[in-house]
């Protein structure tokens, strides 16, 4: 069924390409897109253009789906460059991350 009952959802994808992580949305609204992030527990939409990934989370629910061998120390080399990049919470556990809309397009 399709229409006013789909509800978006918020899915990892991609997760052996760790050089270029966003939060890319389909037509949505921002508070449809918020409402998704946090049903799924990832993170929280901060504007438009900006949303917080809980790094945690994203860890979880990329790593089981990881092909790379060296997919762990990836991980960890992406999160020390958001660090020395300050794209990451002043605790560690949320990543800044650039939004992009399909609805902009």
């Amino acid at each position: 069924m399709t229409g006013a009952d789909e509800r978006p959802e918020a899915r990892v994808v991609d997760v052996d390409d760790l050089g270029r992580l966003h939060l890319a949305l389909g037509v949505v609204t921002d508070e449809e897109a918020g409402q998704a992030l946090e049903h799924a527990a990832l993170g929280r939409l901060q504007d438009a253009e900006t949303a917080f990934l809980d790094v945690a989370a994203l860890r979880a629910a990329a790593e089981p789906r990881a092909t790379a061998p060296d997919w762990s120390t990836r991980w960890d080399a992406m999160i020390t460059s958001a660090r020395t990049h300050g794209w990451l919470t002043a605790d560690g556990s949320g990543l800044q991350v650039h939004v992009e809309s399909a609805a902009g397009a």
